[in-house]
């Protein structure tokens, strides 16, 4: 290992950054049961879900947060029924709100409309309930990235996410969650998520500044950790 190399994570330590997500159009509940299940053998921070799989059942003695997507995946919805749709989540049970910005907004420039937007969701989130952003980093240039990031922050946000993992231009990079990172400078979390399939994935984000991971294939990435010393996940 060289000094640029990103210092090792036992499975225990990596499964906390994890958003367990299930997104696909035809997931089932008994899809989200299994999901919700495999969660809590694995130590993962959350489950990530679309809204319609709401209220999940989530053992008794598991930390487990529910997280849930919001104006997904286009962001083209009016910021009303985003709001809408995070106030309902919330309602029926949801600690965290991912939602989607319009991206095309951010990219002519309207940043004022993407606070807004956010704006809108936040005031349906409230503390302790935690709001993140999702800016569809693939399809932003680095200018674009660092206003949308600033935007977060003046509305509210906890935290700025790379992507959906839905748009064809590409999920997470180390070069965006670096710039994301140094745009929040710790004052917001950074989640990333798209295209995370192996532990190496996985540490170069953190090693980046990724302070969450969005993952489907959790099991598989923890797969390449090194154990803990007390024989978990």
């Amino acid at each position: 290992m060289t000094s640029l190399d990103p210092e090792p994570i036992s499975t225990s330590e990596l499964a906390n950054y994890f958003d367990h997500t299930l997104l696909k159009p035809e997931a089932t509940a008994g899809d989200v049961s299994a999901l919700v299940a495999e969660a809590s053998e694995l130590g993962a921070y959350s489950v990530c879900v679309s809204p319609s799989m709401l209220p999940l059942e989530i053992p008794e003695a598991s930390s487990l947060k529910i997280a849930v997507v919001c104006g997904f995946p286009s962001g083209k919805h009016h910021s009303a029924i985003k709001a809408a749709e995070a106030r309902l989540s919330i309602e029926q049970g949801a600690d965290e709100v991912d939602m989607v910005i319009d991206v095309g907004a951010a990219r002519a420039g309207a940043f004022d409309r993407v606070q807004a937007d956010i704006a809108a969701v936040r005031a349906e989130v409230a503390a302790p309930r935690v709001l993140k952003v999702i800016i569809e980093s693939a399809a932003l240039d680095d200018s674009q990235i660092v206003a949308v990031c600033q935007a977060a922050e003046a509305a509210g946000a906890d935290f700025v996410k790379t992507s959906t993992g839905f748009h064809p231009a590409g999920g997470a990079t180390v070069h965006a969650v670096r710039l994301m990172n140094e745009t929040v400078g710790g004052r917001l979390g950074v989640k990333a998520s798209g295209g995370i399939r192996s532990y190496d994935d996985a540490l170069a984000m953190i090693a980046a500044g990724a302070t969450r991971l969005g993952v489907s294939s959790s099991r598989q990435v923890l797969s390449g950790a090194p154990a803990t010393g007390d024989g978990g996940y």
